[in-house]
């Protein structure tokens, strides 16, 4: 069986017609919804773009790869899902975006040269690539956000497109009334069609891209395909900047309760240039629109992917996984971007299609147990019908709920942010140590914890879905503050760094050094067998200098 794990940038769990937008049409996302299961309770182990992805990647909590941040390096010699599948007799391949930051100072250490096999892997986070763009190619003062190669620009220079950076020329940028450009970075550009040809734009340049790499396999594959959208910039080229407008756009999901005494880090949050420009009305009603075009390219372009595999007949054989990396407020909660721990944040969409009968009784059905980002690389493993190194991967398989079954299940989700590197960290005046936040959610009750002597967040979503009131305010709720802690800290006394030895290994060591003359603690022998002693009976040697 071939494995497809498509992964959305910044797509939001309620932007899928089949989670219940009211505007939104989402046919092949449904389509593949109806074949499967959609989780609807997945969280991210942490609401940002690269700890979120080596989670993913490595099936592990941020505490335990340590790659917090964007532009963090994951440390060389962690094993990533590609490693556990190859293991397993499938190759891994990159498709797209990975945000991944290679341990160059590790490599050295270790002499891996980049252009070897294993370095190359070891930069890439443990994938082939197939093609890699992690597609901001930002360009101010100082150079390029991302420097590098890439292969979109590439391509669009190919096809025609001057200058140096068409992507941010033609690809995120219009033209204004005076014929000048018009920057997706802008946010009153956001309703203007990019001026790039629609089958020319990022969404369907990794869409070809894709059905290359389907039609050039010959065994078993596992491939991530990795959309830089929809995530911003938010413009998008023609008709899908007109499908939408600002009728379509709903009340942001804010209460003024939020503002009166909030968290200070929250309220260091809501305080940004993001949050302050997705507090005005003119912002929302110019992104969302935007943000749904993109959502309805990136549907068009899974169409493409999902009729290659019918017509070829792969369908039958291909496992699709189809999810984000974390969610965009989009003004909700007085807040834009991600980073923060309510749903609009870190919660994602999650649907899983298993081709195999097993999961014929699940098919269009749901799922609300707690899914977390690190179980899709254990039910890869095991779809691949490997061993889950379950002393490594911290994530559970969820091919049993896949089968119909009710497995014994996590009592919380976690997820971690480290902010040391934001501009939040420096208005709060926090040491790099103290910059970090905990989410423990139990499926009703949401504690977020705070390190740096702050006090907690607390939200009950039975009562208050939309998690406007904080009931940590107020001592009425300090038993359910303490079971959350409590919660905490049996996760943050998990066994997660052991990654050399299997619990199997463990267990069929045990006993085994008495059969390697390790004797230790015997008064006369008699207490165990006699053939572990043979080595120490008998009659005494000479001594060499014969006394």
């Amino acid at each position: 069986m071939n494995i497809l794990f498509i992964m959305y940038d910044q797509l939001r769990f309620d932007y899928l017609g089949c989670a219940g937008h009211p505007h939104l049409q989402t046919p092949n996302f449904d389509r593949v919804a109806a074949m499967g299961v959609r989780f609807t309770n997945a969280y991210v182990q942490s609401p940002i773009c690269g700890a979120s992805r080596m989670s993913f990647y490595t099936g592990r909590y941020v505490s335990s790869h340590g790659a917090a941040f964007n532009g963090f390096p994951l440390r060389v010699g962690e094993i990533t899902l590609a490693d556990h599948l190859r293991a397993a007799g499938m190759d891994c391949w990159l498709i797209g975006k990975t945000h991944m930051r290679a341990d160059a100072r590790g490599m050295a250490r270790l002499g891996l040269a980049p252009d070897s096999v294993i370095g190359a892997r070891q930069a890439e986070c443990g994938f082939d690539v197939w093609v890699r763009d992690d597609g901001l190619w930002a360009q101010g003062p100082d150079g390029f956000y991302d420097p590098g190669r890439s292969p979109y620009n590439e391509y669009l220079k190919a096809q025609g497109y001057p200058g140096e950076n068409p992507w941010a020329d033609f690809a995120n940028a219009g033209v204004d009334e005076d014929g000048d450009i018009a920057s997706g970075w802008m946010f009153r550009n956001a309703d203007k069609p990019a001026n790039i040809r629609e089958e020319h734009s990022e969404t369907p340049w990794l869409t070809s891209r894709t059905l290359d790499f389907i039609a050039a396999q010959t065994g078993p594959w596992c491939a991530h395909v990795s959309y830089i959208k929809p995530h911003w910039p938010y413009i998008v080229p023609a008709p899908y900047h007109a499908m939408y407008g600002p009728g379509h756009v709903p009340p942001a999901t804010r209460h003024p309760a939020e503002r009166e005494d909030p968290h200070p880090v929250y309220g260091a949050w809501m305080a940004n240039r993001v949050a302050q420009a997705f507090q005005r009305d003119e912002v929302r009603e110019k992104v969302i629109p935007a943000y749904m075009g993109l959502i309805r390219q990136c549907d068009d372009q899974l169409g493409r992917i999902l009729d290659h595999l019918e017509a070829t007949g792969q369908m039958a054989d291909t496992m699709i996984v189809l999810t984000s990396d974390h969610g965009d407020y989009l003004g909700d909660h007085w807040l834009g971007e991600k980073e923060l721990f309510h749903d609009p944040s870190v919660k994602i969409p999650m649907i899983v299609y298993d081709p195999r009968p097993e999961a014929d009784a699940t098919r269009g059905t749901t799922c609300d147990a707690l899914v977390e980002s690190i179980d899709l690389a254990p039910t890869f493993v095991e779809a691949a019908g490997g061993t889950v190194a379950d002393h490594i991967l911290e994530g559970r398989s969820l091919l049993p709920w896949l089968r119909g079954e009710t497995p014994d299940w996590r009592a919380c989700a976690i997820s971690e942010f480290d902010y040391s590197p934001t501009g939040q960290a420096v208005k709060l005046g926090l040491d790099p140590k103290d910059c970090r936040l905990f989410m423990v959610f139990d499926g009703r009750w949401k504690l977020m914890h705070a390190e740096g002597g702050f006090r907690p967040m607390l939200f009950d979503l039975a009562t208050d879905p939309e998690e406007f009131h904080d009931l940590a305010k107020g001592d009425a709720h300090a038993a359910e503050i303490d079971r959350l802690y409590g919660l905490l800290a049996d996760w943050g006394r998990r066994a997660a760094q052991r990654v050399t030895v299997s619990d199997a290994e463990i267990r069929a060591a045990r006993g085994k050094s008495l059969r390697k003359g390790i004797l230790p603690f015997l008064y006369d022998g008699s207490e165990v067998p006699d053939d572990l002693t043979a080595a120490y009976r008998g009659p005494a040697r000479p001594r060499p200098d014969g006394d």
